[in-house]
């Protein structure tokens, strides 16, 4: 699969994902029904949503706020989503066209489509290392600037 079709994949699954949690669950739902309703697995699939659905509502009860879940669920859709694009059983225009509505329906502004692509090798890394879109408000404190074993 290429980069941009994974990196589609990867966006689709995101953005449905934050969705899934939303007072916008059942117009998400009905779209992303209605992109794999020709698949072979459509009714799994929107099954699938749901049991991810209320897997992601029980985690946000607990204390640590469900980010474990969040990221569990956002790696499955993003390997159904790269399966589904593999085989031929969506488009990936029609990926497209639900993400664009995804994001209209989170409230993102149309066009901002910002792609960050990071190549990180070789040693250690003795910092923090972040790919995003967008950050907001973040602070990082690193109170021994001196990498361990440089003294």
């Amino acid at each position: 699969m290429n980069s941009e079709l994974a990196a589609l994949a990867a966006s689709g699954a995101t953005t449905l994902v934050s969705l899934m949690v939303t007072d916008s669950w059942t117009q998400v739902r009905e779209l992303v029904g209605q992109l794999v309703a020709r698949t072979a697995s459509g009714s799994e699939t929107v099954a699938g949503l749901d049991t991810a659905r209320a897997r992601l509502l029980a985690s946000h009860a607990d204390d640590d706020g469900g980010a474990r879940t969040t990221q569990e669920v956002t790696d499955q859709w993003h390997l159904r989503l790269q399966h589904l694009l593999r085989t031929g059983a969506v488009t990936s225009d029609g990926v497209r066209d639900l993400l664009t509505s995804l994001q209209r329906i989170a409230g993102l502004p149309e066009g901002d489509h910002v792609s960050v692509h990071n190549d990180i090798s070789g040693g250690i890394q003795h910092g923090p290392v972040i790919q995003s879109g967008r950050i907001t408000g973040l602070t990082l404190h690193n109170p021994d600037q001196t990498a361990p074993g440089q003294a």
